[in-house]
């Protein structure tokens, strides 16, 4: 009852803070990041001191996602730079995003403000901190993290050196908080908080975010599993399928936007699978890489060796290196595939084929749909944003990468001169 009560506490300043970032100028804004990022560089010892003992609690976690967990001098300075390219962004607020003149002389503008008090609940990404802070500043919202347990640590050293950012720049260091109490019950207060969060994001696997999704009484922007799928087909370039697909699963597997499931084409499957074979199981296994173990179905196990596939393996977010393949006879079933299994997060088709492109483009129902380029790109960073909080798959409000834009809400704005209804 004690950290519940401490938890709520937190987002009640969280709310009064939120009311005193209204009016800060972007220049200061950006002082203030620009601060955080330094903060961060200085804390390096610190914060890597505490990732360790983070990753010394950890008990039999897969290497993948000891290395989710994992934080370098190389990925410390990453942060602070995505947190600087933030503060190069425009300004999210105050952008007119509508103005409509009526017949009575009422001039009525829709104008982009912050949601005001965001809380985020992750699981094992540090980094995931100092990215959701930058960006919660940035477009003048107070945010409040609630990292995973196994990450915890390396989470309060990350707050305490933006924090220090904030205060050198003048700015209500309250507007960052994290959550000490890293049981469910933690997780609950914040699903819970009505009136003091104004949106709730969660960020991890999919028990974490059906149970956001269940039980918030706050507005939850649901983030999604990433079963991302690569369709080899027909017409396309095999050379550049084979680098796409080695580079949307195995250059890191942990993330959502790796592929999970390859669907090829069956005009092209004896000469492709092969390659596949080759590149992401022997030829890594010889260079003292992890292979890839291959889910395959029937067709495709009948071209080479791998494990059978269960019908669950087409519905898992594997993370891992583990790839299902599925042969089809035309894009039609590739997209009859995907719009069944798909989690509506990156889909991708490579093809030299423009119709079929077309056709993948038009009838892919999914927050991002590639053309001969690898999932691996669905990403705040890549997209221009700085970084992002997550990944929505849901319809409303936001969709895709969530950057400073999709953090900010509008209200209406009426100029009149004395007119009465």
């Amino acid at each position: 009852m004690k950290k519940a009560n401490e938890t709520l506490q937190l987002c009640k300043t969280a709310k009064e803070t939120a009311r005193k970032l209204v009016g800060i100028t972007d220049e200061k804004i950006n002082l203030g990041l620009q601060y955080m990022a330094d903060a961060l560089i200085e804390a390096s010892e610190k914060i890597l001191n505490a990732n360790r003992k983070d990753i010394e609690c950890v008990e039999e976690m897969p290497a993948v996602m000891i290395d989710r967990l994992r934080l370098t001098e190389e990925r410390i300075v990453g942060m602070a730079n995505g947190i600087r390219e933030i503060a190069a962004l425009p300004s999210p607020l105050g952008r007119m995003l509508d103005c409509v003149h009526r017949p009575n002389g009422l001039i009525i503008e829709k104008i982009s403000v912050p949601m005001g008090v965001i809380a985020i609940i992750y699981e094992s990404r540090p980094n995931v901190t100092s990215d959701a802070a930058a960006l919660a500043i940035k477009s003048g919202n107070a945010c409040i993290l609630k990292s995973g347990k196994e990450a915890y640590c390396s989470a309060r050293a990350i707050v305490d050196a933006l924090k220090l950012g904030l205060d050198r720049a003048g700015l209500p260091s309250d507007a960052i908080s994290l959550v000490d109490d890293v049981t469910r019950e933690g997780a609950n207060t914040l699903m819970r908080a009505s009136g003091y969060v104004d949106l709730l994001i969660p960020r991890g696997g999919a028990g974490l975010i059906r149970s956001c999704v269940e039980n918030a009484t706050v507005p939850c922007l649901e983030t999604g599993t990433g079963i991302c799928h690569i369709y080899v087909d027909r017409d396309a370039n095999l050379d550049m399928a084979l680098d796409i697909l080695e580079n949307a699963k195995t250059s890191r597997p942990s993330v959502c936007n790796a592929a999970e499931v390859c669907i090829v084409h069956r005009d092209v499957a004896q000469q492709f699978l092969p390659m596949v074979q080759s590149r992401l199981c022997n030829t890594r296994a010889l260079n003292g890489l992890v292979p890839v173990e291959l889910r395959l179905d029937s067709t495709a196990l009948s071209i080479i060796n791998g494990t059978p596939a269960s019908d669950e393996d087409f519905d898992t977010e594997f993370l891992d290196y583990k790839l299902a393949i599925r042969v089809v006879d035309s894009v039609e079933d590739a997209v009859e595939h995907i719009s069944v299994h798909s989690t509506h997060h990156s889909e991708a088709i490579i093809s030299n084929s423009e119709e079929a492109c077309r056709y993948f483009i038009e009838s892919v129902d999914s927050a991002a749909v590639y053309v001969n380029a690898s999932t691996r790109f669905t990403d705040g960073g890549e997209f221009g944003f700085g970084c992002e909080m997550g990944i929505s798959t849901q319809k409303m409000h936001a969709r895709g990468p969530l950057g400073i834009r999709e953090l900010t809400t509008y209200k209406y704005i009426v100029k009149g001169s004395g007119q009465i209804r």
